[in-house]
């Protein structure tokens, strides 16, 4: 279980968890932090569900427009978040489960990279096979 003050931290959530946070935290929709940045609103929302990590110039940006370190939004240590307001109020069985949740989903995408790179192997197998 995680407590309050580590609810944004690299152990209990991700990237895409502290760029999501940061992000309503600053009372900007996807699509008005997606317009500030120059980027779509897919590229946004990719970025927020892990399934992609914006570039360096984009990093800082967002940074910047957010109001939180660039230490914290790619690690959660820095100055950042503390974490929703009302996480005293969430009941300890909800917050295990959101906590299993992250893990589950961060295993998701390293099983999915690894599938990645084995469909490469293989292509390139089969290539070198005809």
């Amino acid at each position: 279980m995680t407590d309050a003050n580590d609810w944004y931290s690299d152990r209990s959530a991700t990237f895409g968890d502290r760029l999501a946070g940061a992000r309503q935290a600053a009372g900007m929709t996807q699509s008005q932090l997606a317009k500030r940045l120059g980027v779509k609103v897919k590229t946004l929302r990719s970025w927020e569900e892990d399934l992609a990590e914006p570039r360096a110039n984009r990093l800082s940006m967002l940074s910047g427009l957010l109001a939180v370190s660039l230490s914290w939004l790619l690690t959660g240590e820095g100055d950042g978040l503390d974490g929703p307001v009302d996480q005293d109020m969430v009941p300890p069985d909800i917050t295990e489960i959101m906590v299993e949740l992250r893990q589950m989903k961060a295993e998701m995408l390293r099983t999915s990279e690894q599938i990645g790179r084995l469909e490469k192997r293989l292509r390139k197998a089969a290539e070198s096979f005809h």
